[in-house]
């Protein structure tokens, strides 16, 4: 079994080091066996393992989905949180799960948020009552075969906006990932990390 692995090398600060190692013993996350691996230090990427053991094994063996969603779901929406600041109200909208193959070893998800991202949620949000924007995270082995993929609706709007009667329709799902064939948001990594990382 692959062990989750931390990234020493990257820029987490103290701070963010900290907040992960509390988010893992926190029980609802816990609960999960879900592990945050990596949160750089202004909260624009994360990066998670969940390791196939006695907690996230279900009856036949392989890696249970509950444990899949559960390490996903909180993530975007920390993310956002941090990013957006106080101005801006962030909850978590709605969710859809696809598994594609069964997990027998810890799989691994990235998930990303560019300026770029962070600058359309402002613009859309001073002209809008509210948007959702939805993100898709891949959750793949070491070796890069895609296990499930998981998209996350996330409502997003200014404390301070007077309701307008419609709000930003839902984004399309924004992703990134490693593979060769993305170039959207592809970034580059150390030969040792695992290929096909993904954002949500």
């Amino acid at each position: 079994m692959a062990r989750a692995r931390y990234h020493p090398d990257m820029s987490e600060s103290w701070k963010t080091r900290l907040t992960r190692v509390g988010f893992n013993f926190f029980p609802a996350y816990r609960g999960s066996g879900g592990r945050l691996t990596y949160v750089s230090d202004d909260w624009r990427e994360v990066r998670l393992a969940i390791p196939l053991s006695w907690r996230t094994r279900n009856y036949v063996g392989t890696t249970y989905g509950g444990s899949i969603y559960g390490a996903i779901d909180p993530v975007y929406m920390i993310m956002l949180i941090k990013n957006l600041g106080p101005e801006y109200v962030v909850w978590d909208k709605a969710a859809s799960i696809r598994f594609l193959r069964p997990g027998r070893e810890t799989l691994f998800a990235r998930f990303l948020l560019p300026e770029a991202e962070l600058t359309e949620i402002r613009r859309l949000a001073d002209s809008s009552r509210s948007l959702d924007r939805v993100y898709r995270v891949e959750v793949k082995s070491r070796e890069g075969a895609l296990h499930a993929t998981v998209e996350k609706a996330i409502y997003i709007a200014r404390k301070d906006r007077p309701a307008l009667k419609t709000p930003v329709p839902a984004s399309t799902p924004f992703a990134s990932s490693l593979d060769p064939v993305d170039t959207t948001l592809s970034a580059s990594f150390p030969a040792s990390d695992p290929p096909g990382w993904t954002l949500g």
